[in-house]
């Protein structure tokens, strides 16, 4: 089997989504899939890039279940640790006026144990690209560690290296993100920033300012502007391209789905702005179901909202 073009690494998860009541007024969930990376991993495989996952699952039925999924999205799951003492990680989502919010029920998950003796060093070396987020080295210390360490592995290895901030704030403080996620973005290709993570990482406010503090630390900046967009910079250039109008129910991934799609189309040899671009209308689609993984486009359906 071919060596898998881009290496996602983090926690997957099994996702219950809250739907609108029924006729009885009973709250209603929607099982389905979530974690950061595996989700840009399934929006990349969706876009037709080849993709494989770094993690570990419970030997359980949420574990199983995120394995038929990598499996019918053609994710290579050959770097998947199957560890059976420790669970797979479950989080609901519930949905207001304010937007979705959500509850995790991840403490001591499979995927928090990952240490760095089980990184996958050849698999990374044999990859165009590593994504990771801070979310991936969040959920624990040595998590955190390995994360760092498949970093270094690609770094020394020619692998490219992107990183999603991803910042949650109930896994650590600002304080340690800032200086865990800006080191790992100092050894990165391609920062992909939120605008809301940005402006609590950084201390700054308007997408440029934060996008010339990035510039300092990685080459690439996207900056995700939610509705607005997206905020593509280089240390040369800088362009904004405008969101993608859609009626949104569901806003759970969309972030993540840009970053799977984005690499994606780089990896295909589209320019900057044209995988942003691309990315914009595929975060923005997915936006428009319900749960993380769903609703997610693929390529066809980009390409005909293009």
């Amino acid at each position: 089997m071919t060596a898998p073009a881009l290496l996602c690494m983090g926690e997957p998860m099994l996702e219950l989504n809250r739907q609108p009541p029924d006729g009885t007024g009973r709250a209603l969930y929607l099982e389905g899939h979530g974690g950061d990376t595996s989700n840009a991993a399934i929006a990349a495989a969706r876009s037709g890039a080849s993709v494989g996952y770094i993690t570990a699952i419970g030997d359980d039925a949420a574990g199983q279940s995120l394995m038929e999924l990598w499996w019918r999205e053609g994710v290579d799951t050959s770097t998947v640790v199957v560890r059976p003492e420790a669970p797979t990680g479950i989080y609901l989502v519930s949905h207001t006026e304010a937007g979705h919010a959500f509850t995790f029920y991840r403490d001591n998950s499979a995927a928090a144990w990952m240490t760095p003796a089980e990184v996958p060093e050849a698999a990374i070396r044999s990859a165009r690209i590593l994504h990771v987020s801070g979310i991936s080295q969040a959920i624990s210390e040595s998590a955190c560690d390995a994360v760092f360490h498949a970093i270094h592995t690609a770094r020394a290895g020619g692998t490219a290296i992107s990183y999603d901030t991803n910042l949650r704030t109930r896994l650590w403080p600002p304080t340690r993100a800032a200086a865990i996620i800006h080191a790992a973005l100092a050894v990165s290709d391609i920062a992909l920033p939120s605008l809301d993570d940005a402006r609590i990482l950084t201390g700054l406010d308007s997408p440029d300012e934060i996008a010339d503090f990035y510039l300092r630390l990685c080459p690439i900046v996207l900056l995700k502007l939610g509705a607005a967009g997206v905020l593509c910079a280089t240390r040369t250039s800088r362009t904004t391209i405008a969101g993608h109008k859609v009626r949104p129910i569901d806003a759970t991934g969309a972030g993540d789905c840009f970053a799977g799609a984005f690499l994606a189309r780089h990896l295909a040899g589209g320019s900057l702005e044209d995988a942003a671009h691309y990315a914009n209308i595929a975060a923005a689609l997915s936006t428009t179901g319900y749960g993380a993984v769903g609703p997610i486009p693929d390529a066809a359906a980009v390409r005909a909202a293009m």
